[in-house]
C-alpha cells in the first residue's frame, strides 16, 4: 500500500466510530420473522482501498450540507447493483473487478419493539466483508461462502436506516482459497441479506441427530443441543415431533448450552429412497423456531460406505454453483432446482459441492428429494500451510459451515483438501483440522481429494499407488485421476491398477475431459463431443474394477466460467469439461455416465 493511502487508511480508522457489535452465528434464518433486504443497493468503488475518499469514511453516508461542502464520493446518485448477485455479472465494466465496493441499502422499520432484538443476516460476501450500520462500524468478516450476522438493536431507528457493506474480492495469498483457482471469482454480496428480529433471549442454534448407536433397535434416540443467545437463559424448553408424538420438555442449563437426548419408536430413516422429513420444532417461553429435519445414520465399514446400517453406492457428479445462463453465483431456489433436475435426470443420488459451501437452499432441497452431498472449503492449490492465521480461518469457516448444514440429513461427507501437495506443514495443518471436525461434528464422514504418488515404492507404470499420510486421518479415499486428458490417451486408462494399502472406501473424486457442444468428429479429436464420450468409457471401465468403489463424482455436471480457460473459439472463459453445455444441452458423454448409473 502507498504511504499516502495508508495515511488516510490510517487517519479513517483512528476515528471510526465502533459498537460492541459481536458476531453471532443464526441458524435457521428462513424459519424467523425477518426483513428481507434483497434488492437494488447502490454502490461507490473503492478501488484502492482508503474506506473513504477526501478524509470521509465512506460508510459514514457523508452527504452535503451546503455548496461549499466537500464529499469525494456519492451514494446520492450512484451506480446500482442486485443484491444477491455478482458485481462481476451485472456491469461489464466490473467483469473482472476485484477490488473493493461499498454497498447502501436504506430502509424504514417503523414497528421496532423493544422487546426484540435485531440483526443484519448477510448468506454470504466474497471475500471480506465491513459491516456498518447507521454509520457505526460493526465488525468484518472473512470467508466468501458461509453467513455472518451482527446485531444493531441499538442503532434501528424507525425511518432513514443506511446499511452499508463493503466488500473486498481481492485474491491474496493467505486467504481461502488462495490467489489461484479454477473458477471464477464473483465479487459482492452473493447471497440474501435479511433484517432479523427475535427475542431478547433466542434459539441461536440447534444440533438435531440419529444417535447411532440405537440404529438397529427398535427404539431410537435422537440426539440434541441448544445454544441460546441473550442475558437471562430460560429454564425449560420443550422439543415437539408430532408426527413421532414427541412433546418432551427439557430442563435448560443456565450456560448457553444445553444436551439432551429423546427416546422415539417408529422413526422412519432417511435416504435416497425414502427422504423423510419431520417437522420438529423447539420453543421456550419467548422463543419458537421450526425445522424439517430427517435423521440417518452414515458410518464406515471395511471397504463399504453404509447408510443405515446398509451398503449403498454414491452415484454422484460434482457441480459448482452457478447458474450458467445468468453466468452469476446460485442465490435461489430455482438455480438450485434446475441443477438438482439436471443431476437427477443423469440419475444422480450423490453430489460433491465442489469447491466452497454452496448455498443454503440447494441443500436443503437436497434434504427434501433425498440426493446425498460431499461439502467442502476451498483448501486448494496454493494455500500457505505454515499459516497459522490460514489455520484458524479454516476452522472458523468450517465451523459455520457444520453450523449452517449440521442438521440437513442429505450432507454426508466433510472434505478437507483438493489435490494438494503432500508436505509436512500440510500433512500437519490437514491433520489438526480434521481432528477440529470431528470434535465438533462426528455424525458425518471425511475425505479429501488425494494425489497419486507414482513415484513411490518401485511400482510399474501401470500401477498408481497413494500414499498420502493424510489418509490416515480420513474415512474415505478419494483421488482426482484424469488419465486420457491430462497424459496419455483414453486407450491407456484399462490398463492402470490402483493400490491404496488401506481398508477403506474409495471415491473417485474427479475424472473427465473438455468438449464443446455440438463439435463432432471422432473419438481421438480434442474437443468434440466423440472425445469425451470415448475418455467416459475408458475411465468408468478402469475405475469399476477398484477394489473397494463405492462411488465417483466425475468432473463435472455443467460448463463453467473460468478464467484460466481462454482458449480461443474452444473455452472463452469456461472449463468445458461439463457433461452440459452452458446453454443446457446435454454432451453424448452425458448418457454413457447415465447408462452406467443405471446399472449400478
Amino acid at each position: 500500500m502507498h504511504k499516502q493511502n495508508l495515511l488516510i487508511l490510517l487517519l479513517l480508522l483512528t476515528s471510526l466510530s465502533f459498537v460492541n457489535a459481536q458476531e453471532i452465528f443464526i441458524t435457521n434464518t428462513q424459519n424467523r420473522n425477518f426483513t428481507s433486504l434483497n434488492g437494488k443497493w447502490e454502490y461507490v468503488l473503492d478501488p484502492y482501498k482508503t474506506w473513504g475518499m477526501g478524509g470521509k469514511a465512506v460508510f459514514e453516508n457523508h452527504i452535503p450540507k451546503n455548496k461549499t461542502d466537500r464529499v469525494e464520493y456519492s451514494f446520492n446518485p450512484a451506480q446500482t447493483l442486485w443484491v444477491p448477485g455478482s458485481w462481476n455479472s451485472q456491469n461489464p465494466e466490473l467483469s473482472y473487478f476485484e477490488g473493493d465496493i461499498w454497498y447502501r441499502r436504506t430502509f424504514d422499520k417503523r414497528d421496532i419493539s423493544k422487546d426484540k432484538r435485531y440483526f443484519v443476516y448477510v448468506g454470504a460476501a466474497n471475500y471480506i466483508s465491513h459491516i456498518t450500520f447507521n454509520g457505526k462500524r460493526l465488525g468484518s468478516h472473512e470467508g466468501g461462502f458461509t453467513p455472518f450476522s451482527f446485531e444493531v438493536t441499538d442503532l434501528l431507528k424507525e425511518t432513514g436506516n443506511f446499511l452499508i457493506i463493503g466488500v473486498d474480492a481481492s485474491r491474496k495469498a493467505d486467504n481461502i482459497p488462495a490467489e489461484v483457482h479454477d473458477w471464477f471469482n464473483h465479487g459482492g454480496i452473493t447471497r440474501d441479506v435479511k433484517l432479523i428480529e427475535v427475542p431478547t433471549t433466542f434459539i441461536n442454534n440447534y444440533f438435531i441427530s440419529l444417535d447411532y448407536s440405537t440404529l438397529n433397535a427398535k427404539t431410537k434416540r435422537i440426539n440434541g443441543k441448544l445454544e441460546f443467545t441473550g442475558k437471562t437463559i430460560p429454564e425449560k424448553a420443550r422439543i415437539i415431533i408430532p408426527e413421532l408424538r414427541v412433546n418432551q420438555e427439557i430442563t435448560l442449563s443456565s450456560e448457553n448450552v444445553t444436551s439432551f437426548a429423546i427416546d422415539v419408536k417408529n422413526l422412519d430413516l432417511w435416504s435416497p429412497e425414502n427422504p423423510k422429513l419431520y417437522n420438529v420444532t423447539i420453543e421456550t417461553e419467548s422463543d419458537k423456531i421450526s425445522d424439517l429435519i430427517g435423521f440417518r445414520a452414515i458410518e464406515t465399514k471395511g471397504k463399504q460406505i453404509l447408510l443405515n446400517g446398509k451398503p449403498i453406492f454414491l452415484k454422484g457428479i460434482c457441480l459448482h454453483d452457478e447458474n450458467p445462463f445468468r453466468k452469476d453465483r446460485a442465490n435461489n431456489i430455482e438455480d438450485a432446482k434446475l441443477v438438482l433436475d439436471w443431476a437427477q435426470e443423469l440419475g444422480c443420488n450423490f453430489i460433491r459441492l465442489a469447491h466452497y459451501p454452496h448455498q443454503e437452499q440447494l441443500v436443503r432441497l437436497a434434504d427434501e428429494r433425498g440426493i446425498l452431498l460431499w461439502e467442502e472449503l476451498p483448501l486448494y492449490w496454493g494455500i500457505q500451510w505454515n499459516n497459522p492465521e490460514v489455520l484458524k480461518k479454516a476452522k472458523k469457516q468450517f465451523s459455520e459451515l457444520i453450523n449452517r448444514d449440521y442438521n440437513r440429513a442429505s450432507s454426508i461427507i466433510w472434505s478437507i483438501a483438493n489435490e494438494t501437495a503432500v508436505i509436512p506443514e500440510r500433512n500437519e495443518f490437514l491433520s489438526e483440522l480434521s481432528d477440529y471436525i470431528r470434535s465438533i461434528d462426528d455424525t458425518r464422514l471425511i475425505s479429501a481429494a488425494c494425489k497419486k504418488d507414482q513415484e513411490a515404492d518401485g511400482h510399474p507404470d501401470d500401477v498408481y499407488t497413494y500414499n498420502d499420510p493424510i489418509m490416515e486421518k480420513l474415512d474415505i479415499i478419494s483421488f482426482n485421476e484424469y488419465l486420457g486428458w491430462y497424459g496419455g490417451l483414453p486407450d491407456e486408462c484399462r490398463k492402470k491398477t490402483f493400490q491404496f494399502g488401506m481398508e477403506k472406501p474409495v471415491i473417485v473424486s474427479e475424472f473427465g475431459g473438455g468438449a464443446i457442444q455440438g463439435y463432432y468428429a471422432d473419438s481421438l479429436t480434442m474437443w468434440s463431443e466423440d472425445f469425451q464420450e470415448y475418455h467416459y468409457k475408458e475411465s468408468i471401465a478402469m475405475f469399476d474394477k477398484i477394489d473397494g468403489l463405492v462411488g465417483m463424482t466425475p468432473w463435472i455436471l455443467v460448463d463453467f466460467m473460468s478464467p484460466m480457460r481462454q482458449l480461443h473459439g474452444v473455452q472463452d472463459g469456461w472449463n468445458r469439461k461439463g457433461l452440459i453445455s452452458e446453454k443446457g444441452q446435454k454432451k453424448k458423454a452425458f448418457y454413457i455416465l447415465q447408462n452406467y448409473y443405471k446399472s449400478k
